[in-house]
């Protein structure tokens, strides 16, 4: 059986929007895209990323994060084929209501029926384990779920006022127990955290 580990970039406030650039996800009005960039130097956050990118078996995408994704990756510079060729080439499982097959980027599948029933299917198959990126959307409902085995964050020192938080708001208590963590020399924690036992 293999995990489902998200991925996150997250201000110190718990919003997950837009973290790579000004127009990335401007919905709701954000108006402070591009928040990690100014974090992104960090030679320690850098490789802790692609790590996770190259270590993962696939990816689980949401709708907005797939098409932005999508249109990046594939035409991606060559300086950055150390993280497109991973993305570009390993699977990637699509939750969507509106997107339909098949999907244009290689090695893209849209998940049939009901996301949670899939992902759940997804999991009790053999192979590597399967990175969530950005995709808050699909995020709260795995969490909703209790289909996420792993959280591994990017905790910039950034506080933004509000935006699409990486946390839904169930009220339901959820234990978890820090399997790892480190500080980046931008003031950045880099955080993994796992099902408390």
């Amino acid at each position: 059986m293999r995990k489902v580990i998200v991925n996150e970039f997250m201000t110190l406030d718990g919003v997950a929007q837009a973290p790579g650039a000004a127009d990335e996800d401007t919905s709701g009005g954000f108006a402070h895209g591009g928040w990690h960039i100014r974090n992104a130097d960090d030679e320690l956050a850098q490789r802790w990323v692609l790590q996770n990118i190259v270590q993962a078996g696939g990816f689980l995408l949401g709708r907005r994060t797939y098409e932005i994704f999508a249109s990046y990756w594939p035409k991606a510079p060559a300086e950055q084929q150390v993280v497109a060729e991973p993305l570009n080439s390993k699977p990637k499982f699509v939750a969507s209501r509106t997107l339909s097959a098949p999907l244009d980027w290689r090695n893209s599948t849209l998940l049939a029926g009901d996301a949670v029933q899939a992902v759940g299917a997804l999991k009790r198959e053999d192979g590597g384990d399967l990175h969530v990126i950005g995709s808050t959307e699909l995020v709260h409902t795995l969490i909703e779920h209790d289909l996420v085995d792993e959280l591994r964050l990017v905790i910039d020192p950034v506080i933004v006022g509000g935006g699409k938080r990486l946390f839904g708001e169930d009220g339901l208590l959820r234990a978890l127990r820090l399997a790892d963590s480190q500080v980046t020399s931008t003031g950045a924690i880099l955080a993994t955290y796992a099902r408390a036992a």
